[in-house]
């Protein structure tokens, strides 16, 4: 399987804008025959093989540090945001529920999370970047070049979401500790008691019950942060930044990276933001199913919390690819 992909690397129509070209002598050429309309900016060096293990490899590092640092830094806005969705009565809104929590917990109070945040993003980050580079290049490979390029926000959509699938299931059961010390009052303050109260509680179930309104959440999520984010770079370089990319400094390329990121990202959190709902509210309610969950929430319940997971999304969504992308830069990893 893994010769596959690696072979499939070697050949992928996003190693680079050229094609081959066979030369009188045998050998391949890929001087001239550019694939029209299409462009490429990689970073100077080639130290890094495209496609190879050190490329992937570096590429879940990077998603470690996009995913796991920016979840943590947000912790407060999400310990807000979850108990929103969960206790709107007490907490009405963004400004008000700081107030409250900072009043019965102190400022402390809002940290509330961070260990669970940081080691369960940091995980995701690695499997949901790291796989869509591999998924991205084994489904170009799958249908060719030519198609690759010209359906390529299908191929976009196909890798982030076989890429989150693994990713959520590296998540859920720290997102379900998370939730709980979050919004269940004296159930646990830290990781370390949270993870064998729920265990005693409710079994490994505990953990994973969560998953599939994760699924349902995170994936239709992670397509849309990565084909409108592409689509977006595209978007900008042709008819808002002056000049091409390749003419543009690294540190221009990355201020387009990071608008690309966060108009990607306001998408992102009103797509997800029902499922994100229900799974905070499940992870709380202990016995129950997400569907008993969503009928007691109805339509209007399930879009609690909007304003402030946009503000969280977006700039969440935003620093990610531009921390991702800075490692590209500075690792010198091919970024097609």
């Amino acid at each position: 399987m893994f010769a596959g992909l690696l072979d499939a690397a070697r050949n992928s129509p996003f190693r680079t804008p050229f094609t081959r070209v066979q030369c009188d002598d045998g050998s391949a050429s890929t001087e001239k025959a550019v694939v029209p309309g299409r462009s490429v900016q990689a970073a100077a060096s080639r130290e890094v093989e495209f496609g190879s293990n050190e490329f992937f490899g570096l590429c879940a590092v990077g998603g470690i540090l996009s995913c796991g640092i920016t979840h943590t830094a947000v912790v407060p806005l999400d310990l807000v945001k979850c108990r929103l969705q969960v206790d709107q009565a007490k907490y009405k809104n963004l400004f008000h529920g700081f107030k409250v929590t900072i009043a019965e917990e102190g400022a402390r109070g809002l940290a509330k999370g961070w260990a669970p945040t940081f080691f369960g993003y940091s995980a995701q980050g690695a499997f949901k970047f790291g796989l869509y580079e591999v998924f991205k290049i084994q489904y170009a490979g799958m249908i060719g070049e030519e198609n690759a390029y010209l359906y390529r926000t299908w191929v976009y959509l196909g890798a982030s979401a076989s890429a989150e699938f693994f990713a959520d299931i590296a998540l859920a059961p720290l997102e379900a500790a998370k939730v709980k010390i979050q919004t269940m009052p004296g159930f646990a303050n830290t990781l370390r008691q949270a993870m064998p109260k729920m265990m005693k509680d409710e079994g490994v179930m505990a953990f994973y019950k969560g998953l599939v309104p994760l699924w349902c959440r995170q994936i239709p999520y992670t397509m849309m942060k990565f084909a409108c984010f592409e689509k977006t770079v595209e978007l900008l370089y042709k008819h808002v930044v002056p000049k091409p990319r390749d003419q543009c400094s690294k540190g221009e390329q990355l201020v387009v990276t990071f608008a690309a990121g966060y108009i990607a990202g306001v998408f992102c959190a009103v797509v997800s933001h029902p499922a994100d709902v229900v799974v905070s509210k499940l992870n709380q309610a202990k016995g129950s199913s997400a569907i008993d969950v969503a009928k007691q929430l109805g339509f209007m319940g399930m879009w609690n919390g909007l304003t402030p997971r946009i503000i969280m999304i977006g700039t969440l969504t935003a620093l990610q690819w531009f921390i991702y992308d800075g490692v590209k830069v500075a690792l010198s990893i091919p970024r097609p």
